[in-house]
């Protein structure tokens, strides 16, 4: 899908991994997208603790670091002055959080519609690899899957 008119992007857990590691196999697409950009990129806890997670575990990244030294390299990435944080994680139960679940199809998207209403709600744009993603979107402007 095609950017949207948004200058603050929420990056997936998959783009921040991207982003972070050489070896990844979407490591230059990553980069590419960020590069010359002036758009603001986004994390929440959520985010990083997904890059933290994956960033020490050999099954998903084979040079994998102790989860201190993976916070480490995020630390230095969010220092970027283009970096933003959302600190507001509301309830998942909350009755507006409640519907973003609707057009769920299984288990293994709940983050993702999360992460979505989350970049939603800060009038961001979520960008992704997930493919499966832009059908969880209101509409094709609210992710921007790389590929």
């Amino acid at each position: 899908m095609k950017k949207g008119s948004s200058n603050l992007i929420l990056l997936d857990v998959n783009v921040l991994l991207a982003v972070a590691w050489p070896n990844h196999q979407f490591h230059a697409t990553a980069k590419r997208r960020l590069a010359g950009s002036s758009d603001r990129w986004a994390t929440c806890a959520l985010t990083e603790l997904g890059f933290i997670r994956l960033s020490s575990n050999p099954a998903a990244i084979p040079t994998a670091k102790s989860p201190q030294e993976a916070a480490a390299l995020l630390g230095a990435m969010i220092r970027d002055p283009l970096h933003v944080y959302f600190s507001s994680l509301p309830s998942p139960g909350a009755r507006n959080g409640r519907t973003v679940f609707a057009k769920l199809l299984g288990a293994k998207q709940i983050t993702d519609a999360y992460l979505l209403w989350q970049a939603r709600r800060h009038q961001a744009i979520f960008v992704t690899f997930d493919t499966r993603l832009g059908a969880l979107a209101d509409s094709p402007s609210e992710v921007e899957i790389l590929g």
